[in-house]
């Protein structure tokens, strides 16, 4: 992505003296002429009318907040918005947040509008590019003074064919000590995950927010979403790969139950998912490519293999088949594993919602949230580049930043 290019231009101490820029106020812009359903998308969303109270004329694909000249900790939150294919990119959508301030509070300015003083001062909004592009550079919120709810911020959504704004998951920080594995299991993946991976630049946090329109979203119209008809099988691009508990075969985590994502979500994953419509030489040409492709990127690519074919399962044998498979293509990089079926509850394997029925499902993520998949995909030279295509596609400008360290 290029949505930061100050990030080249200029030392980083200069970050923190932009400005906010100065925009001309308007209300509530006339609705769109598409006639769409009378339902309302989204169903209920409490308080984003008032994303339309001192709302721009114009608006840009970049905004800073006024928290960003506050003290503490500066936040840019950078991302596309697709279409519900998840691949095509959605120009001219606003997105409307707003926050509470170091203190946890929705701390109102002298001159605002009454309308707008529940959601404070730290409100703004973008308007995606041409690329569906948009940036936030703003603080990052503190949670409510004495309660359990993790920090987040607010965000509702109007596109241009869409009659009502509607809200999407909050973003949240993974790193957020508040955010438990209870409470992550309770998110709507609205928009596909909210859930923030900051990394460091500098003194600057940089989280990536991709989202999907429509996903997940009550009422969204059929003639909006843009889906191709193919085979369903895996979660939707933009929603984060679950964690799961495979048998390991073969690689470096052999004869443990390693969470792939869990120990190597960092970068890419490629998980590489095959079910009863197994064919084994198709499956070792995958296996083929994807071991070049785990060389050529080293430490940023690490590939599973998790094969749930169900017919005739037996533990033993299965862990035989795998061992001589990567044995007999001499692998080094990629963990063979398997499952007794992708429906599996125990090993948790079935919240990744793969079809069993499918040939192949490609699952490409990037720090565990999903960016790309594939289905009933050949093994082909064409087929591979897409597989390569999305990689490089996804590895975005801060692809090598440090996390920040965890306690």
């Amino acid at each position: 992505m290029t949505i930061f290019p100050r990030f080249r231009r200029f030392p980083l101490a200069l970050l923190f003296i932009v400005l906010v820029a100065c925009n001309a106020r308007t209300q509530n812009p006339s609705a769109p002429s598409v006639s769409l359903p009378s339902q309302r998308v989204g169903g209920g969303c409490e308080g984003c009318e008032l994303m339309y109270v001192d709302m721009p004329a114009r608006m840009s694909a970049t905004d800073t907040s006024t928290g960003w000249a506050e003290l503490g900790q500066k936040l840019a939150i950078t991302g596309r918005v697709y279409k519900r294919d998840g691949k095509t990119s959605a120009p001219n959508v606003v997105l409307y947040y707003w926050q509470t301030d170091a203190k946890g509070l929705y701390s109102p300015r002298p001159g605002m509008d009454e309308k707008a003083k529940p959601h404070g001062h730290i409100r703004g909004w973008v308007k995606t590019d041409a690329q569906g592009k948009y940036a936030i550079y703003t603080l990052r919120p503190a949670p409510y003074p004495n309660r359990d709810m993790a920090a987040h911020i607010h965000v509702s959504i109007k596109e241009p064919d869409i009659r009502n704004e509607y809200y999407i998951d909050d973003f949240v920080f993974d790193d957020d000590k508040l955010l438990t594995s209870a409470k992550r299991k309770t998110l709507e993946n609205r928009g596909g995950s909210g859930i923030l991976r900051v990394l460091l630049l500098g003194q600057l946090q940089i989280a990536e927010r991709n989202i999907v329109l429509g996903l997940n979203i009550p009422n969204y119209p059929e003639t909006v979403r843009n889906v191709k008809s193919v085979r369903q099988s895996g979660l939707e691009i933009s929603e984060d790969s679950p964690s799961f508990s495979p048998y390991h075969a073969y690689g470096p985590d052999k004869g443990t139950r390693a969470c792939p994502v869990c120990k190597y979500g960092r970068y890419h994953i490629v998980l590489y998912f095959v079910g009863n419509r197994s064919d084994r030489a198709e499956m070792k040409q995958w296996l083929t490519f994807l071991e070049q492709e785990s060389i050529r990127r080293g430490k940023y690519l690490k590939v599973y293999l998790v094969y749930g074919n169900e017919q005739n399962y037996s533990k033993n044998v299965r862990q035989q088949e795998l061992e001589q498979i990567g044995k007999e293509l001499n692998l080094k990089n990629i963990a063979l594993t398997f499952v007794p079926s992708l429906t599996d509850t125990e090993s948790e394997v079935d919240l990744n919602k793969i079809n069993p029925e499918a040939e192949n499902t490609l699952i490409v993520c990037k720090h565990r949230t999903i960016v790309d998949k594939f289905i009933d995909l050949k093994p082909s030279l064409a087929n591979f580049r897409l597989i390569s295509d999305a990689l490089e596609r996804s590895k975005g400008d801060f692809f090598h930043l440090p996390e920040p360290p965890h306690p």
